[in-house]
């Protein structure tokens, strides 16, 4: 099992070779040719699977790989599915985690191995095209202390996932994969962005139900 410190201030390894999501590829192609007595396009894992396999930077992974089906349209159940585990790991970064842990729950739960490689199959042009733009920069966001306060930030616009309304999961999964981006490639402007689009997101959210209460107030009213 590789090490897994979680991040440093006074060392930066170097960027990977592969993408991020090439990483995740691979992780989640050993775990699908692991599974016993099982055809590719039905083989499961579990999330703790995925986290013991994970370098580093396995809070960065983790958090991309849970956040992506929430970014693509027309894909339906896993964000409902992936939303508390991403609180959960945002909740150890805000407590300073150095890996993460999942309760025996989440630990456990199952998830479909070709059904999450097709959405990294979706998402990984996008993906590509972020990285592309990415360098370690900002370093303080990305230190110890940083990441305790990116950990805590990022908990808002991953509770707006779980808002039961139509496509709310899509801009800030967006905001939570830019940000898990950042975190992986150790590029602070790309935290920092990642969570201005999560928040963006969450003010219009709050304000626009709040007119639409007062809308459906004047009409009771009327």
């Amino acid at each position: 099992m590789l090490d897994h410190a979680m991040i440093s201030d006074t060392h930066e390894p170097e960027r990977p070779i592969r993408g991020a999501v090439r990483v995740l590829h691979d992780v989640l192609g050993g775990l699908g040719a692991e599974a016993p007595n099982a055809p590719d396009d039905a083989a499961t894992a579990q999330l703790g699977d995925v986290v013991d396999r994970l370098d580093e930077r396995a809070f960065g992974f983790l958090l991309l790989m849970l956040a992506l089906p929430c970014c693509l349209p027309f894909v339906y159940l896993l964000p409902q599915l992936v939303a508390l585990p991403m609180l959960a790991l945002a909740g150890q970064m805000a407590a300073g985690g150095r890996h993460p842990w999942l309760p025996k729950k989440l630990h456990e739960r199952s998830f479909s191995v070709s059904a999450f490689q097709g959405v990294l199959s979706r998402a990984e042009k996008y993906v590509g095209w972020v990285e592309r733009f990415a360098s370690p920069r900002l370093a303080f966001v990305t230190g110890r202390i940083g990441v305790r306060l990116v950990g805590l930030l990022m908990l808002v616009p991953i509770a707006s996932i779980l808002t039961p309304l139509p496509s709310t999961n899509t801009i800030p999964g967006i905001g939570i994969a830019v940000t898990s981006l950042g975190l992986i490639e150790r590029d602070g402007f790309l935290v920092i962005l990642g969570l201005i689009i999560g928040f963006i997101w969450v003010f219009l959210l709050v304000f626009l139900g709040a007119e639409a209460v007062q809308l459906i107030r004047g009409w009771l009213g009327a």
